[in-house]
């Protein structure tokens, strides 16, 4: 561009801004459509295990794909609006990532969970539609055929109550229901005993002495009772109001210092909740600190996370696909990378047995492994690149009619000759 045209065309942020008294509608200090977890979850350690799954299955593709006859991979399917609404832009202010990670931490707080189609091509109420826009939505009310959900209005920026048909929400219910939401579930029990510790600590933290004044007399009349209430008023108001905290008794007066708390055995509860909620849920303590091996690994991505995106895969694509879309083999699946937890020293042999084996082409390991493809013919080949061809092999048919005629012709000159020739 040039001088004149940058001038022209060019703009600034700070540069002709709005008068302060436009109104924009309700504003917030803080982004309105975040998820809020329950009380007593976000003070525990729950609140980094649903993290971390939320995560882990967030990680993984969930697309709008097209399968063969055996209900396996063959293509993706750009062309809906939910394609886009799950791999780019879920709405106005998550991406598809963002809504599924989202999607998952409120179906753990709350046990079941609504995906909105918020914007649609039709009507979804009526028939067939094509959701444009996704959100999650905090179902509070249960009717036959409808539910009430509390989602975000992003034209107004506050939640807001709307009754939707069942048949066109995506109502997707926490497959780990009974060791999460339950009231007497393994994870229920823990965040009691969690925030139980909690309290406690609190407790022990505020600033108290913990001490016992022993009076030089017996207390069992009440002018005894008022006089040691006094004497302990008295020493209070000579602490608080001492610069350094230092108070004055009676010779015949004394004090024990209570050094330590009684002690029980809520810590060793919640050690044990936790190994049995790990053990549960399929997960280890390698698994946050990111030193599980291969073999911990994958034990964790088929107990925890293959349920959670097959509950979540299954019902979109029974809400937002009609039976005809069905029908011609579209489906919302997702869709793993197999070399994620492979060490890089053992990529190099298993693409060479992938190649081998002729499953897999030079160019498509590339895409796998996150290289661009070559140009090279050969690299979009199926074949055992460690075999040479045969320099003897007959070269292929032309594909010219009068080549083959004129081929074919002199071949049956030569068999005719050879022929005669056997006669004679």
């Amino acid at each position: 561009m040039t001088i004149s045209d940058r001038i022209k065309k060019g703009w600034n942020a700070f540069m002709g801004r709005e008068p302060p008294l436009v109104d924009r509608g309700y504003s917030s200090s803080r982004r309105p459509d975040t998820k809020i977890l329950s009380r007593g979850v976000d003070r525990t350690i729950v609140t980094a295990i649903y993290n971390r799954i939320a995560m882990d299955v967030a990680a993984v593709d969930i697309r709008h794909v097209k399968v063969d006859q055996n209900e396996n991979f063959k293509e993706p399917y750009d062309k809906s609006n939910l394609s886009n609404a799950l791999t780019t832009e879920a709405n106005l202010d998550q991406t598809g990532r963002e809504l599924i990670q989202d999607l998952v931490l409120s179906m753990f707080d709350e046990g079941v969970v609504a995906v909105v189609p918020v914007d649609c091509d039709t009507n979804p109420t009526t028939g067939a539609f094509d959701p444009i826009t996704l959100r999650t939505g905090k179902i509070t009310q249960w009717y036959p055929q409808h539910v009430k959900v509390l989602v975000y209005n992003e034209k107004t920026g506050q939640k807001e109550e709307v009754t939707l048909p069942k048949r066109s929400v995506a109502i997707i219910t926490n497959p780990l229901y009974a060791i999460m939401n339950q009231p007497n579930s393994t994870l229920q029990r823990l965040i009691k005993k969690l925030t139980l510790l909690d309290a406690i600590d609190e407790e022990t933290s505020v600033g108290k002495l913990d001490m016992i004044i022993q009076l030089p007399y017996v207390i069992k009349t009440e002018a005894r009772r008022e006089q040691a209430e006094k004497r302990r008023k008295d020493i209070e108001t000579q602490l608080s109001s001492s610069k350094y905290g230092i108070a004055y008794t009676d010779g015949t007066e004394h004090i024990m210092q209570l050094n330590r708390s009684l002690e029980n055995n809520l810590l060793s509860q919640i050690e044990f909740l936790t190994s049995m909620l790990y053990g549960q849920l399929g997960i280890s303590k390698e698994v946050f600190e990111g030193t599980a091996d291969e073999r911990t690994m994958l034990n964790y991505n088929n107990r925890t996370i293959t349920p959670i995106l097959m509950a979540i895969t299954e019902e979109l694509t029974r809400k937002f696909l009609t039976k005809t879309a069905r029908s011609q083999n579209q489906r919302i699946m997702f869709i793993q990378e197999p070399f994620r937890l492979v060490a890089t020293s053992q990529i190099a042999e298993i693409a060479d047995k992938f190649i081998r084996s002729q499953i897999l082409s030079p160019n498509e390991l590339r895409g796998i492994a996150g290289f661009r493809p070559v140009d090279d013919p050969k690299a979009d080949e199926l074949r055992n690149t460690n075999l040479n061809e045969s320099a003897d092999a007959a070269p292929p048919a032309s594909t010219n009619p009068e080549v083959n005629a004129e081929a074919r012709n002199a071949l049956l000159n030569y068999m005719q000759n050879q022929n005669e020739g056997g006669n004679a």
